[in-house]
């Protein structure tokens, strides 16, 4: 199955040229109908003119409510063809999305958080993290739900911290991990491999290998713990 996509971006969107890559590479099988940003300088609209896919800038300050700004975007990804069938991709989208867009999108919304939660929610988690002198840190992707990076999980992967290292040098390595599991989420989400239960999110086994563990690849002379595993192309 191909799954149909929408991204939502605020900012740079590595995390979309992630997927873009991924796609484009044939190992997701997944197709971007529409990339939406609200704010106009989102170097992420420059990346979807660049592989000529759809999108739009929807300035949230246009609108007279969250509730009608959301309308708006649920209205454009609708007719982009993101259908029940497809996910909505939050990629650094800095807003928190309304009860009304995530009941027209159920169980198919899912976000990308630098940290691992329940630990330093929020807009500033590598940071908080680094801050906070934690040991090991790293990045979720998981369902998005009323609360703020709160809904079930689907992946996580966990980097070691370096004692004195600032928010921007732990980011870094936080996000080379960031490129890999969350294409690989989605392409779980096509194959319709997750099952919700609860709080917990489910994989369905299947015959594919997992990619080589440790990855050595996030810096050098470290490693990092990606669960569930990582499969082949990821």
């Amino acid at each position: 199955m191909t799954l149909p996509i929408a991204v939502l971006v605020s900012g740079s969107g590595s995390n979309l040229q992630s997927i873009i890559d991924r796609i484009e590479e044939g190992v997701l099988d997944a197709e971007i109908k529409l990339v939406i940003s609200n704010k106009p300088g989102a170097y992420g609209i420059e990346r979807a003119q660049n592989h000529d896919i759809p999108h739009r800038v929807l300035l949230h300050t246009d609108y007279r409510s969250r509730e009608a700004f959301d309308e708006a975007m649920m209205e454009a990804i609708r007719e982009s063809g993101v259908d029940e069938t497809g996910v909505v991709v939050m990629a650094g989208f800095m807003r928190i999305v309304t009860p009304g867009f995530l009941k027209a999108f159920e169980h198919r919304v899912i976000n990308i958080h630098p940290a691992l939660l329940p630990s330093f929610a929020g807009v500033h988690g590598q940071s908080d993290a680094a801050d906070y002198g934690v040991k090991i840190s790293g990045c979720t992707v998981h369902f998005v739900d009323e609360e703020m990076d709160h809904g079930p999980v689907i992946i996580q992967a966990a980097v070691p911290c370096q004692a004195g290292e600032d928010g921007d040098v732990l980011g870094s390595r936080i996000l080379k991990l960031e490129h890999r599991v969350f294409p690989q989420a989605l392409q779980w989400l096509a194959e319709e491999r997750l099952v919700i239960e609860g709080r917990h999110v489910r994989l369905k086994v299947s015959g594919q290998p997992c990619a080589t563990q440790p990855m050595a690849d996030v810096q050098p002379n470290t490693c990092a713990l990606v669960w569930p595993p990582l499969e082949k192309g990821f």
